[in-house]
């Protein structure tokens, strides 16, 4: 295991592969501002190199590619007044739109857990690699945030609900549901992955996507079948309302067994994230590009910040670790407009300027 003082980001290269490898395994390889600017440095690097076919990502340890941002770090530099969360989610967003334009094959294997900012760094690779093993999920209403790097985005892609259902619950998802989503590509055995790489490393200089398509498709196997996706028609029913209010009654009238877990699921959330989460979503929907919905979300930043469910919520879940959030507003009723409408006062210091949004992918 690497010690307190090894490299929180590793970087390196095989024959025409460039690799990042995110090196803080006991703390599920959580992003921290350094190993952001690693990235982006590693980015510069490899996209500079001729002899770099493409370019990877992965986890050290067993456990998961990216269990997020390093939401402690936040939470004591929110408490403290600091300028780092501002600066991490800064340059995390900007990095997220780099990657989603990133001219080179960018591969990632989603291997184990894949939440929040590790969803950010791996969905808008060009081929994206979830194992038996993946547990897809932006799990943020449930520490009084909201999904972010994106996902106001990414989530809303599709013409169905499946990704306001992600983004509202939280819930993990397996290998063929987050393919079903639209958040993964290929399903690949966790085994397999070293043999992957070695191959990405074979491939000429002059590689296209096509070619790298091929490499992967040459190990991906059928996953196991989805869960999730299975309820789509369900799920576009009872999550098709744009309040919160709705969508619970829906779920109550409807009185399923899946209906009834998802209404169990949500009451549980912090309401006010719900609220401001739902409304994020459906602002995405119509926008034309990544970066917009990135700058609404850092914008949302300095909400959370000045929040209470933010703090309560990491306290419960990261600090005392006991699990009982005590969410104020505590009821949805309770939540006015304008508890939700300071969550979208545009930034005095915006990401990106008038014209970004250009050469999107995902």
């Amino acid at each position: 295991m690497p010690s307190t003082s090894d490299p929180q980001t590793l970087i390196d290269r095989t024959g025409t592969l460039g690799r990042i490898r995110l090196n803080r395994p006991k703390a599920l390889n959580s992003l921290t501002l350094s190993m952001v600017r690693d990235i982006e440095k590693a980015l510069d690097t490899f996209e500079a190199d001729p002899g770099i076919a493409a370019v990877l990502i992965t986890g050290e340890g067993e456990r998961g590619l990216c269990a997020g941002g390093d939401i402690r770090m936040i939470y004591d530099g929110g408490k403290a007044g600091s300028r780092e969360p501002v600066d991490f989610w800064r340059e995390e967003y900007r990095l997220n739109a780099r990657l989603n334009r990133l001219q080179k094959p960018f591969v990632a294997f989603m291997d184990g857990i894949v939440m929040g900012g590790g969803v950010g760094i791996s969905v808008y690779a060009s081929h994206r690699i979830v194992t038996e093993r993946t547990r897809l999920a932006m799990p943020e209403t449930g520490i009084g945030f909201f999904p972010d790097v994106g996902a106001s985005w990414f989530l809303t892609r599709r013409k169905n609900e499946l990704g306001t259902y992600a983004g509202l619950t939280g819930e993990p998802l397996a290998a063929a549901d987050a393919i079903a989503f639209g958040l993964a590509d290929s399903h690949v055995p966790s085994d397999r992955l070293a043999d992957l790489a070695e191959r990405l490393s074979r491939l000429p200089a002059s590689a296209t996507r096509a070619d790298v398509s091929a490499a992967v498709g040459a190990f991906a196997v059928a996953p196991p079948p989805a869960q999730v996706a299975g309820q789509k028609p369900l799920i576009d029913r009872l999550f098709a309302f744009d309040t919160i209010e709705e969508i619970l009654d829906a779920l109550a009238r409807d009185g399923s067994e899946f209906a009834e877990r998802t209404r169990g699921v949500l009451r549980t959330k912090s309401p006010l994230s719900l609220k401001v989460t739902l409304r994020l979503l459906r602002l995405g929907r119509a926008e034309a590009s990544l970066e917009a919905c990135l700058e609404r979300e850092f914008a949302a930043t300095a909400a959370v910040l000045r929040s209470h469910d933010f703090y309560e919520g990491v306290r419960a879940a990261v600090v005392d670790k006991d699990r009982n959030p005590q969410w104020r507003p505590a009821r949805l009723d309770e939540v006015t407009a304008e508890d939700v409408a300071v969550f979208f006062e545009p930034s005095a210091d915006p990401l990106f300027a008038a014209d970004a949004g250009k050469g999107e992918r995902l």
